[in-house]
């Protein structure tokens, strides 16, 4: 009996450096590094950080992936710099960046952080984000660097789309070109920001897919923005402006990603299913290609044809649809002034606006209406925050494009007033179809 004290002590030392141990396990300090064969794992088991090979490739690149399901990675370090053995390391260097090295110690990648903390160490946090941070200083702003600011394919519950704007610095999603390589593909999702809000797949010459402007609670047109999964922001300061999310359940586990084909996607955890359920997918429709229909014209999913001119324009020749994208409905009277022979406004309904806007923030709809009504120059307006609560007002001052009809119980649309000459408004409208880049017209209504 007089050994049980003893071994009271012995068991509960053992527990206590286990517990230390296990608190370590998140994060390396300058006299420790991360081996390929070795992990980093957040101090819950949410995230794991390590050296994997993706699909059928042997390259090694050092990577973040969820700790329930490792076959999906949401951040990659070396993107365009692989490994080609298992003879990696991650490391502090001597001048307290985050180092990644091969086997001859060469720099593959490295932080280059402007800022130099005194006692630095690399951690993993449980939102996922590689922080190198000062030992003694635990908030956010003593971040030297971190993994956040540099996404690859996937957004993760408070991580930021969008811009740094003092100075300017840009975070956007980047797709894998392909399951077996993690290099960034030619398309992103990006925040733009020329205009109202919105969010626009692409290149930085051609624009895939836009959704509609922020509009005070989501942005319009993309499939399932109203939900019970996640609540989407919109934060705009003085030095940033960027677009998150985050869980109305803590417990959800959920995330954004753009895949290789350019579809954004949202998906969650089932937990029973031990699998990953996707809730939408982005482009959703053939209407969510970008100016589909071309300018001063609409799409639509329910019907058939699918594009119909705005009243008061008509098909264009035939013999210039070269391209979906060009111009394919134009003024029935090119020389004829609105102004001077009458006009009115054709509400359209549940619509996702059309691109280029000018934003008045201060105005109301009455005064947006006014506003436009006076201005031969203005093709349209719309409410900016249409069940957001507040003033604002969008004009339109050029060729409307990319407007699709919302039909749908779970795309988010909002009601345009389009300007029409008067003798339009009690008429009907030209539809037609698009067929490889050319339109063929099917009736007058």
């Amino acid at each position: 009996m007089e050994y049980l004290p003893f071994l009271s002590t012995l068991c509960s030392l053992i527990l206590l450096l286990s517990m230390e141990l296990s608190s370590a396990a998140d994060m390396i300090t300058p006299t420790q590094f991360i081996r390929d064969g070795e992990t980093l794992i957040s101090s819950s088991q949410n995230f794991e950080l390590g050296f994997f090979s993706p699909g059928k490739s042997n390259y090694r690149y050092v990577g973040i992936w969820y700790k329930i399901s490792p076959e999906i990675v949401v951040w990659v370090a070396n993107r365009k710099d692989p490994i080609p053995d298992h003879q990696g390391a991650l490391i502090i260097s001597n001048n307290g960046s985050l180092v990644l090295i091969n086997q001859n110690k060469s720099i593959i990648l490295s932080s280059n952080s402007s800022r130099v903390p005194e006692n630095p160490v690399v951690q993993l946090l449980d939102s996922g984000n590689l922080v190198l941070r000062d030992s003694h200083n635990m908030s956010s702003e003593s971040y030297m660097w971190q993994s956040f600011d540099y996404p690859s394919d996937t957004l993760l519950p408070g991580m930021k789309l969008g811009w740094n704007l003092k100075p300017l610095f840009e975070r956007q999603l980047t797709p894998w070109k392909s399951e077996d390589d993690p290099a960034p593909g030619e398309s992103s999702l990006r925040l733009d920001i020329s205009g109202v809000p919105q969010l626009v797949i692409g290149t930085p010459s051609r624009k895939s897919v836009r959704s509609g402007p922020w509009n005070g609670l989501q942005f319009g047109g993309i499939p399932m923005m109203h939900n019970k999964v996640f609540k989407p922001m919109l934060v705009h300061k003085e030095d940033e402006l960027y677009y998150a999310y985050e869980p109305f359940d803590k417990t959800v586990i959920t995330r954004l990603m753009v895949d290789p084909t350019g579809h954004m996607q949202r998906l969650v955890w089932n937990e029973k299913f031990r699998g990953w359920r996707i809730v939408y997918s982005w482009p959703y429709d053939i209407c969510d290609n970008y100016a589909q229909c071309g300018a001063n014209a609409y799409c639509r999913i329910s019907k058939t044809p699918n594009c119909i001119c705005l009243k008061g324009f008509e098909i264009n020749s035939e013999d210039e649809w070269d391209t979906p994208d060009t111009m394919k409905c134009v003024k029935k009277s090119p020389t004829e002034s609105d102004c001077r022979n009458g006009e009115g406004f054709q509400k359209l309904a549940r619509m996702k606006l059309p691109d280029i806007n000018w934003l008045n923030q201060s105005m109301n709809i009455k005064e947006c209406y006014a506003e436009c009504l006076k201005n031969c120059s203005c093709r349209a307006y719309a409410d900016l925050n249409e069940g957001g609560g507040s003033s604002g007002c969008l004009m339109w001052f050029t060729n409307l494009i990319d407007m699709k009809e919302c039909s749908d119980r779970f795309t988010w649309g909002q009601d345009i007033f389009i300007r029409v000459p008067a003798s339009e408004l009690g008429k009907g409208v030209i539809l037609f179809t698009v067929e490889q880049g050319n339109a063929k017209e099917l009736l007058h209504s």
